[in-house]
């Protein structure tokens, strides 16, 4: 018995080894597939809805812009499987019978909101909206910064127009069709030097910013931070689904708003792996799921704060936590309007919601050029606005310092804003930027006094550099010789 033992033991080891060690296994069939389906619906429902009702935009630009994002859009144009009802301000799309019928349906201060499956527009009342008065006077007559009214049209002393122009073109006229620059805006020394839109768009029109929407949700975060209603490194102090019958042991008690903003929390990457558009995130991005339950199922594979992995979750669960010490449902949702936007004339942004009211931070935002330029001349003047401070220098300085998971290994990232590489040498060191997904940024240059924004519907391989871009357009600013004209 002493020997049969370990025999049969070696035996089912060989017999395992190539199957599980070498990789042999390998599944091939997408078992995603119909939910997938189900997403892209929802994505085009969404898309449609906030670009036809919170963009402004035509359907003809919708289906050659920003449906171009998706491999099998529905319709055309001209109609197909999906309706648009204009009164209601509401998309569906699909039909009866097999792939369910995704629907979005914009609201008031927030855009468009993506239900459930099982919903229908019977359920609009029980949507979030967001009832909040602007801030007095009409944006046309307040001078910019905080209005749009632009006093001067002439370029400063000390920037060569021709260089500039070259950045513009250089941004514009890609070799890619993938990549499409909708909007291109310089801010110099506090003053708009260029200005730029494809056509079809002008400085109200707002589109989707994608991931650069998390540098905001870092700010709010900071303020309440630097309100001392929030620490870095204490415990969230969540309760983590599903819940374990000692709660207090649950590993994940571990994480702190620190990783989080780090995106170094250590919890499984559900987004990454090919399922960025089958579950996870994207379910309360597309399908009407929760963004608050889905976050807090996630389990831990890591020790946080010793691996870099970028997550939508991670800011989700930030977000959480900023909701957790504001208190009420209507503080809550009017704390980015009251505390950022319309401190700084923000008025044409619009912070999106999951169907239950919860902010969804890591992308949700409509926003538009002159709006991304604002928030960044916030981090540009250090954190001043009119005098009043609205974030700390020290948190500033948080969100521009590496997370430690990337240094000596890239370098990227801070808290929730991109930095330059470690390996580049042809950008200032000092820039960081906001920035999301096709192609949408909004750049801080801190040693050269410039915002630059980007506004992109790229698709595809993408591979916009946005700071390349900044290099273009700083030779505008240090071209020697340069006539100022």
């Amino acid at each position: 018995m002493t020997t049969t033992r370990p025999l049969i033991a070696l035996i089912a080891l060989v017999l395992l080894t190539p199957a599980s060690i070498d990789g042999q296994q390998e599944e091939r069939y997408d078992y995603w597939k119909p939910q997938r389906q189900m997403i892209a619906y929802g994505q085009q429902a969404v898309f449609m809805c906030n670009g036809l009702f919170a963009g402004n935009r035509t359907r003809e630009y919708v289906f050659a812009q920003e449906l171009a994002f998706l491999p099998h859009p529905v319709g055309t144009p001209a109609g197909g499987d999906y309706v648009v009802d204009e009164a209601r301000k509401t998309v569906a799309v699909g039909s009866a019978g097999g792939t369910p019928i995704m629907r979005a349906a914009f609201r008031e201060g927030i855009g468009c909101v993506i239900l459930a499956p099982d919903q229908t527009f019977e359920d609009l009342d029980s949507l979030p909206s967001l009832d909040l008065p602007y801030p007095p006077g009409d944006p046309a007559t307040i001078p910019w910064p905080d209005g749009d009214l632009v006093m001067s049209n002439a370029l400063p002393a000390g920037v060569d127009a021709a260089a500039l122009q070259a950045a513009s073109d250089w941004a514009f006229n890609r070799e890619s069709p993938e990549q499409v620059t909708l909007s291109l805006l310089v801010v110099h020394k506090g003053q708009i030097i260029h200005e730029r839109y494809a056509p079809g768009m002008d400085m109200t029109t707002r589109t989707r910013t994608w991931s650069a929407t998390k540098s905001i949700a870092g700010t709010l975060v900071g303020m309440l931070v630097d309100q001392g209603k929030l620490q870095l490194d204490e415990p969230l102090g969540f309760d983590w689904l599903p819940q374990a019958l000692s709660p207090e042991t649950d590993p994940r008690n571990a994480i702190t708003l620190r990783n989080l903003l780090n995106m170094s929390s250590g919890l499984d990457t559900i987004d990454n792996e090919g399922l960025e558009y089958a579950t996870g995130s994207g379910l309360s991005y597309w399908a009407g799921s929760s963004s608050v339950q889905g976050a807090l199922r996630q389990a831990l594979i890591r020790q946080p704060g010793t691996s870099w992995d970028y997550e939508n979750y991670d800011t989700l669960l930030a977000v959480l936590k900023m909701k957790q010490v504001l208190g009420n449902e209507r503080t809550y949702r009017e704390f980015p309007r009251r505390a950022l936007l319309d401190k700084i004339g923000m008025r044409n942004t619009l912070i999106g919601t999951d169907r239950f009211g919860d902010f969804i931070l890591s992308s949700q935002v409509y926003s538009n050029a002159r709006d991304l330029a604002r928030f960044g001349m916030l981090y540009l003047q250090n954190g001043m606005w009119n005098g009043e401070r609205l974030i700390s220098q020290d948190w500033i300085d948080f969100e521009r310092t590496p997370a430690p998971a990337t240094v000596g290994r890239g370098g990227q990232y801070g808290a929730q804003w991109w930095l330059v590489p470690e390996d580049r040498n042809d950008v200032p060191k000092d820039m960081y930027a906001a920035s999301g997904n096709r192609g949408n940024y909004s750049i801080v240059v801190p040693s050269h006094d410039l915002v630059i924004v980007r506004r992109g519907l790229d698709y595809g391989s993408q591979g916009f550099d946005r700071w390349s871009l900044a290099r273009e357009v700083i030779k505008a600013i240090d071209a020697p010789g340069n006539s100022g004209q």
